[in-house]
């Protein structure tokens, strides 16, 4: 990687045995990333990191999240809604100085649907038109899928069906570009710094495992003139009271959490954001493993919880307790759901076979680590004793040992978050479709599947919400394969003089608009 100016300073400086220099903010960012690669993220945490060093054809507005222009200066839309036409932006460069082309974006979302690189967010490129059918290996010539370059500067996507939140799509990280040569040259090393050729505001230095990640400002990206931050630190820090304490002392310019027992003084502070977030916190389980794959059984565990002690005395930050996946959101209003009902929860266990809880094996619950996830663990394990008269022994893996164990379903019920990738109920509904890459629990169900593909062949708002509306009462009434806990909420933490970062709906942190507003910076 070519290094100018001040960064060749910072590659002096850059060793195992040396200090990162100062920078112009830095963050908490929970758990160390699992990849860098967008195609084979899945996480939080990476999303944070993946976003400011990509860009995909468009790019969001911090508060609102309306799609901008990103490596798409421009797009239109064909009058049945099918086709999309993006126009590159003439002086994109990726970080090496060679130009970006709009046949990177053929490569990386061929890549991307290849079999092989085993994306589990690969279904997000299955609106366009034969992609599924790739995807699944039904199809092997590329040139059937909805995507090609018309030129260098020219775009076309055909999708399957109108999607009207196809262009906000196209901002999630899933659809990002890669370097053909980088990866192709380097395989599964082609993220490590000294390698990864990238096109987003910033370049990513140094990455030094469980301690930081630095990044520097990318000179070559086009709309550089409006990063104002010139570095930024990446801690991760998976104990709610180290990362706090981080912040506290000034180490950290920004905190995405809080810990539980200070959440009631801390949210009288002014340095304390408080917002609504679209995302879930639920408990996958796992319905191959026996006895959870009788319906019964997950639904006595379902109405044996009673959400209400979790965020009054857990969580404590106005996170609503939950009984459905998807939050509500504007024009959907999930449907009604089993509720707190313990007395109806024995007696569904006894008719499975397990009076009292009797006969049952003691259940494995899955956490990563986090003091919160452990807390919530407890309480979970106090209730279903206490309820149903379940054992439950609680396992704590670090994250990405935990995020492997979910995805090749070892585990009976692990803790989970979902956080919308758009605003819209799809983004919740369709991972539990059958086979789906991040569905993590081996639920099936014909009439789910059959209703989620419907509401993608309809263009009508109000009849998608109802389509939604039946899908959902499925996924939370027959046998449910998740146990929604609470809808999160925003709770950052951040002084004055961090400006540009205001909570948003997705809970997204935007680094390419943050400036800082301090002597010396």
């Amino acid at each position: 990687m070519r290094v100018e100016g001040a960064l060749a300073l910072w590659g002096l400086l850059s060793c195992t045995a040396c200090f990162s220099p100062p920078a112009d903010f830095t963050f908490i960012n929970g758990a160390e990333p699992q990849t860098l690669d967008p195609a084979i993220a899945t996480g939080v945490p990476e999303n944070r990191i993946i976003s400011s060093l990509f860009e995909g054809l468009t790019t969001r507005h911090p508060e609102t999240l309306e799609p901008l222009p990103g490596m798409a200066e421009s797009w239109d839309v064909s009058d049945d809604g099918h086709v999309y036409t993006f126009r590159i932006r003439e002086d994109a460069r990726w970080s090496n100085g060679e130009p970006f082309t709009a046949h990177d974006f053929v490569y990386s979302w061929r890549r991307a649907l290849t079999p092989e690189t085993a994306a589990q967010y690969s279904y997000q490129l299955w609106y366009i038109k034969n992609a599924e059918k790739f995807n699944a290996g039904e199809i092997s010539d590329f040139s059937e899928v909805g995507v090609r370059a018309l030129d260098d500067r020219t775009l076309e996507v055909t999708l399957e069906n109108p999607t009207p939140y196809f262009v906000s799509l196209t901002s999630f990280y899933t659809l990002f570009p890669v370097h053909r040569g980088t990866v192709e040259r380097w395989g599964d090393e082609w993220i490590k710094p000294e390698h990864i050729v990238t096109n987003g505001p910033f370049l990513l230095r140094d990455w030094r495992l469980r301690h930081e990640i630095y990044l520097v400002k990318n000179p070559r990206y086009w709309d550089a003139e409006n990063v104002a931050l010139r570095s930024v630190r990446v801690l991760p820090s998976e104990n709610a009271n180290t990362a706090f304490n981080l912040y506290e002392k000034g180490t950290a310019d920004w905190h995405g959490s809080m810990p539980a027992h200070l959440t009631d003084l801390l949210l009288e502070r002014p340095d304390v954001h408080v917002a609504p977030y679209l995302g879930t916190y639920f408990v996958r389980v796992n319905v191959t493993r026996p006895p959870l794959d009788d319906p019964r059984v997950r639904l006595a565990l379902f109405q044996s919880v009673r959400r209400e002690d979790i965020v009054r005395y857990i969580t404590r930050g106005g996170e609503v307790p939950a009984y459905t996946f998807t939050p509500p959101m504007h024009g959907y209003e999930p449907p009604e759901a089993p509720g707190y009902d313990p007395e109806e929860a024995r007696r569904l266990l006894a008719e499975a076979g397990y009076p009292g809880g009797r006969g049952l094996r003691k259940l494995v619950y899955l956490y990563n680590t986090l003091e919160g996830h452990r807390d919530i663990a407890e309480v979970l394990q106090q209730q279903w004793k206490e309820n149903l008269g379940v054992d439950i022994e609680l396992l704590n893996q670090e994250w990405k040992v935990y995020l492997n164990s979910q995805r090749n379903l070892e585990y009976d019920l692990s803790r989970s978050g979902w956080i919308g990738d758009y605003v819209d109920p799809n983004t919740f509904l369709d991972m539990f479709v059958t086979g789906g890459g991040n569905n993590a629990t081996g639920w099936s169900n014909e009439e789910y599947d059959a209703l989620i593909a419907r509401a993608a062949r309809t263009d009508d708002h109000a009849e998608r919400m109802r389509i939604f509306r039946r899908a959902e009462r499925i996924l939370v009434m027959d046998g449910p394969p998740v146990i929604p806990l609470y809808y999160y909420v925003v709770r950052w933490m951040y002084p004055p003089y961090v400006r540009g970062a205001p909570p948003n709906l997705l809970g997204e942190l935007f680094l390419k608009n943050i400036w800082i507003e301090k002597e010396g910076v």
